[in-house]
Formats: C-alpha cells, sequence, structure tokens
C-alpha cells in the first residue's frame, strides 16, 4: 500500500516538474537578432580586440563623439586615403576636442600583424580594431573601404557615408563640426565609394 502510494506520489511529482519545466520554455523569450545600425537611433554596442590584443567597447566612450572607419590597407582606395594623410590629418584635427576615431577591419584573412606594420607605416595614432568574422561590420552595414559612421555623444549614429566628395568637401569633419557646435548635422547620409569589403565566406 505504502509502495502504491509513493508511485502515485512520484508520477505526480514528475508530472509537476513536467508541467513548470515546459511553461518556463513557453515563456522564455528567444534570442533574437541584434538590431543593425540606423542613423537617428542608438549605435548598437560592440566589443572587439585592436591589433595588440586590447578590448574596446563602443560603449565605454559614450559622452563623447566617435568616428568609425572601416580601413582595409589592401584596398587602393582605403590605402591611398592614408598615404595622402586624408584620414590622419581629420583624427588630429578633433583628437584635442575629444573626438574619438576607431579603425575597424572586417577583412576576413586579414592578421593582426600585418595591421600592426601597416598602422606604423602610415603614422595611423588611432588603433584598428579586428572584426574578421564580420559581425560588427555587418551590423553596421558597411559595405565600403572606406566606410565612414560618425556617432554622437549620445551614442546615436548620426553620419553614415563616405570620407568626402572626392574633391574638397569632408562630409565627417562637417558632421564633427556640426556636432561640436550643437548643431544637427547638415547632411547624415552620404553614399560612401572604395572597395567592396571582404566578409567571411557565408558557411
Amino acid at each position: 500500500m505504502q509502495r502504491k502510494h509513493l508511485v502515485r506520489t512520484t508520477a505526480l511529482l514528475c508530472a509537476a516538474l513536467g508541467a513548470y519545466a515546459l511553461t518556463l520554455a513557453q515563456n522564455a523569450a528567444p534570442d533574437s537578432p541584434r538590431e543593425a545600425a540606423k542613423l537617428g537611433s542608438a549605435a548598437p554596442d560592440f566589443k572587439l580586440k585592436d591589433t595588440f590584443g586590447k578590448e574596446f567597447t563602443l560603449s565605454e566612450f559614450k559622452g563623447r563623439p566617435v568616428v568609425l572607419e572601416w580601413i582595409n590597407q589592401d584596398c587602393p582606395v582605403s590605402r591611398g586615403a592614408h598615404e595622402k594623410s586624408k584620414m590622419q590629418d581629420v583624427y588630429k584635427k578633433y583628437a584635442d576636442k575629444g573626438v574619438i576615431w576607431l579603425g575597424v577591419d572586417s577583412t576576413y584573412n586579414m592578421t593582426a600583424e600585418r595591421n600592426r606594420v601597416y598602422a606604423a607605416r602610415m603614422g595611423l595614432a588611432y588603433p584598428i580594431l579586428m572584426d574578421t568574422d564580420g559581425q560588427v561590420g555587418r551590423l553596421f552595414q558597411a559595405k565600403r573601404t572606406p566606410h565612414m559612421f560618425v556617432i554622437d555623444k549620445s551614442g546615436t549614429l548620426v553620419y553614415d557615408g563616405a570620407i568626402d566628395d572626392k574633391k574638397d568637401q569632408n562630409y565627417v569633419a562637417a558632421a564633427l563640426d556640426d556636432l561640436l557646435a550643437g548643431r544637427t548635422v547638415s547632411k547624415p547620409k552620404t553614399d560612401a565609394y572604395g572597395c567592396g569589403i571582404k566578409y567571411a565566406p557565408a558557411r
């Protein structure tokens, strides 16, 4: 009799535990994909290491304007911008005004060592972050090297596009001037030009 009661109690307990587990599973929110970067919205946070292994997160720079430059030393357009000191000059102009500049390399077969040597040769004083799996590049929908993004002090993406108009107008400098003067960025979107980013092949 006692054994029969024990079996019944055990069965009831198992059924209750099963129902509870099912409820948890039904109520659990599925993992949702991260929302891509969008002009006028908060820029998605990310975590990447530079060529020396130091870890950077976008959120650590909240309260300061941030420029993201997609880079590939094997791209003649990206490399040409460095050979002409186009990027370095804009970086130097705004570095003492609190602007953070980060290079991002989403080239799937690039190495940290090659970028260390390249940065030294080109005199890049800002870090190059390694994104060889392409997750951050795809998150920002970066398409070209160079592809430029400007994020304001609050963490909002306010510019997406080219470094300049291939002539005299530097779009990134203009966006930074607007931000530092407390103005809305007058030209938030342009078409990035350069080489297509060599993302890791889909598995």
